[in-house]
């Protein structure tokens, strides 16, 4: 069972960011409900202020849905939503109209009078903040609030408003329009550079491993390149001795035979190469990887004086942990230890990352699980407790592996 928080922990930190970045924009509309509805309702009442009320609440679900819209453009899971926008604008504009012919022909009196001046000013800061979300360039997010502030004093002096309360509102949608503005344009920025580290990240552990396998085949072929080349001049030589009936075919044949006995024998010294890690050279790789990754890593235990063999396999594993930390993870700190129990050795990895992927069926713990059951060792990862994910292999201090 997944508890009340299990969606929020399963979420990677880019996600997590866009879910609270869309959430303060809703609630930001929800505020406009809130700050705005009651007083109308109060000081106005009847139809009138019913109708405003109604207004204002379809206005408050407009910006919402254009919230969602846009940050999905900024995300490029869909075009920009350049009708919704100009229908909010429109929209906020009709509003604002409404609020003033309330004001001027509805009930009198100051609290009406404020109540529908704070609707006309709300819509319009509101409208010009949640707009400006759906531009991409400063110089269209300045035009848009700029332009909901003029339009502001367009609206009213035509109603006969008077000039100061005029012009202070809008100065108020300038500089609220602004504020909320510039809180989306911020908020769109950090969204994408959160993201953008996260595929940094991922690209940064997609080329260790292809830089490992460059390395690996440059092995290879400094191996077998020269004793294939050397083993294909003497195939042909003896060849066209053996055409000639010359008995120095069969010398150059027992020599091609060697040759690819010791061709064999170097790639399985590459090979085991390959295979053998020094586990204290993998600890202090992975501190370092992790902790340039962000990640406070502590690693606890000696592993001087370990079998090699020992050494080799849980090199394996701290290895395959460590990936699945950076790529799977949402980890803020991880803890690795080894310690020596009876005639076993126990290595721990455990990170505040419960919501990697990787878990007990993933591929690269498959892949541990059958390396560890070949030496009599065991492998177990999931997580425990709250958004803890812990790895526990264990292998005999005496290893016997069979080699490839």
């Amino acid at each position: 069972m997944v508890g009340p928080g299990g969606w929020w922990r399963r979420k990677s930190t880019p996600q997590k960011v866009e879910t609270y970045t869309r959430w303060s924009f809703h609630s930001i509309a929800l505020v406009e409900v809130l700050a705005v509805g009651p007083p109308i309702a109060a000081a106005i009442g009847s139809v009138p202020g019913a109708t405003l009320f109604a207004l204002l609440c379809v206005h408050s679900a407009l910006c919402v849905l254009t919230v969602s819209r846009s940050l999905d453009w900024v995300r490029g899971r869909r075009d920009q939503p350049v009708r919704l926008l100009w229908t909010l604008g429109a929209y906020s504009a009709a509003v604002a109209v409404t609020a003033l012919a309330v004001a001027e022909h509805g009930p009198q009196g100051r609290e009406a009078d404020s109540a529908a001046g704070a609707l006309f000013g709300v819509v319009l800061t509101y409208g010009a903040g949640v707009v400006a979300l759906g531009v991409r360039s400063r110089r269209r997010v300045f035009a848009t609030v700029g332009g909901f502030a003029a339009g502001a004093a367009v609206i009213a002096f035509p109603l006969g408003l008077p000039t100061l309360p005029t012009l202070i509102t809008a100065a108020a949608v300038l500089f609220g329009g602004g504020f909320i503005a510039f809180s989306a344009v911020f908020s769109v920025w950090l969204l994408t550079a959160v993201y953008a580290l996260d595929e940094a990240r991922e690209t940064r552990a997609r080329l260790a491993v292809a830089e490992e396998r460059l390395r690996f085949g440059r092995d290879l072929h400094d191996v077998m390149g020269r004793n294939l080349a050397v083993i294909a001049l003497k195939s042909e030589l003896a060849v066209q001795l053996a055409r000639r009936g010359r008995p120095e075919a069969e010398a150059q044949m027992v020599e091609v035979q060697r040759i690819a006995r010791e061709s064999q024998r170097e790639v399985r010294e590459v090979v085991r190469g390959y295979r053998e890690a020094d586990l204290g050279v993998e600890l202090a790789g992975a501190q370092g990887v992790l902790e340039a990754a962000g990640i406070r890593c502590e690693v606890s235990g000696d592993a001087a004086g370990l079998p090699v063999d020992v050494q080799s396999t849980l090199g394996w594993v701290v290895r395959e942990a460590t990936t699945n930390v950076l790529r799977h993870g949402d980890a803020g700190r991880c803890e690795v230890a080894v310690r020596v129990t009876g005639e076993r050795v126990v290595l721990t990895v455990e990170n505040d990352g419960a919501a990697a992927p990787a878990g007990p069926g993933g591929s690269g713990l498959a892949g541990l699980r059958e390396r560890l059951t070949a030496v009599d060792g065991t492998l177990e990862a999931g997580p425990v407790g709250t958004g803890v994910f812990r790895l526990v292999a264990e292998v005999p201090l005496k290893v016997s592996e069979v080699t490839a």
